[in-house]
């Protein structure tokens, strides 16, 4: 099932989406839990419902607006769902705040992290590659939950979500199997097109000489009730066999329109709506990939310039990146009954 957003009704929903709890207000705890497939500590953080109190933006920089949220407030009581946010290759659970913190006040858990080896300030792309340790940490978490504070308030349904690489991480733990081959081929015939096959060039990786068994393993977590990939990458050269083990409802955010989409993320170029052809797809147009990251401040598009830095930024014309971020919302929400 295939639908698309249009500006004008990002519009009024960008109004509808400031319909959160009346009585409750976003709250986030951050800390560092020890993993062992990582052998060291990472960075987590929980997003979650709290009684309406004065709050302070959250992840605000030079770049970047930040979200208003309460730090270590004293959670509302109650049984929420649970949402396991994952970030972007390259980026950290900062850059999804906005999207966090929306959920947590509209009544979710969510747990999200810094993954060690693809996170902002914690980088290898070799071992980045290795996108199998994503999805065990987002396990981890679900096992750390269940012995924490929270647990007696994490009684609804599990989502799998994230942006980008995140959205793969969200797709493995649905069920979603890497197929090393495929992919590798698909960055051969992609000639350029493909930002991420272009990265993997520049790096130097063969992708041929990687461990197949860890790329093409599986991943799920049983506990996952359902899956939403916004804008996902790493699904290229998948077959058949490689989606069997899905079982759960699936959702796939996509951003953009003709050369406004990015190549390596667009799932129907790549094939995989047609494999998977229960699954909801959403396009919302005008917007770009790097439309999820948070509202820039009116310079940050310029600091960005001066410094030689990505243009994420920069959206298409007639793209209100708020509403891109309110539709996004509403859709997460509805499909947890929030």
């Amino acid at each position: 099932m295939i639908t698309r957003t249009s500006l004008s009704a990002l519009a009024t929903l960008a109004v509808l989406a400031t319909g959160a709890l009346a009585d409750t207000a976003a709250a986030v705890a951050e800390f560092q839990v020890t993993v062992p497939h990582h052998d060291r500590a990472m960075q987590a953080a929980i997003w979650y419902p709290a009684a309406p109190a004065p709050g302070a933006p959250f992840a605000e920089n030079p770049v970047f607006l930040g979200t208003e949220v309460q730090r270590d407030a004293e959670p509302a009581p109650g049984a929420y769902p649970v949402v396991l946010l994952s970030h972007g290759l390259g980026g950290n659970y900062n850059t999804l705040q906005w999207l966090a913190a929306g959920l947590a006040e509209r009544g979710a858990l969510v747990v999200t992290v810094n993954h060690p080896n693809s996170s902002t300030r914690d980088f290898d792309f070799v071992r980045g590659l290795e996108h199998g340790t994503r999805a065990q940490d987002m396990s981890h978490m679900l096992d750390w939950l269940a012995t924490s504070d929270f647990a007696p308030m994490a009684t609804g349904p599990v989502m799998a979500a994230g942006f980008s690489f995140g959205g793969w991480t969200a797709l493995s733990l649905g069920g979603v199997r890497g197929n090393l081959a495929g992919y590798a081929a698909s960055c051969k015939a992609a000639q350029g097109r493909s930002s991420h096959c272009a990265d993997i060039d520049r790096a130097g990786v063969d992708l041929t000489a990687l461990d197949a068994r860890l790329w093409d393993a599986d991943y799920a977590d049983d506990r996952v009730d359902m899956v939403l990939a916004i804008d996902p990458g790493l699904h290229w050269g998948l077959a058949p066999g490689d989606v069997a083990g899905l079982d759960v409802p699936v959702q796939i955010v996509g951003l953009g329109q003709g050369e406004d989409r990015l190549y390596a993320t667009d799932v129907e170029a790549s094939g995989l709506s047609d494999l998977l052809p229960e699954a909801r797809v959403t396009w919302i147009a005008p917007a770009a990939h790097f439309s999820v990251l948070p509202v820039c401040q009116p310079m940050g598009a310029a600091i960005l310039e001066e410094e030689n830095d990505d243009a994420v930024c920069t959206d298409p014309a007639g793209t209100d990146r708020a509403a891109v971020h309110a539709r996004i919302l509403d859709i997460m929400a509805a499909a947890l009954g929030l």
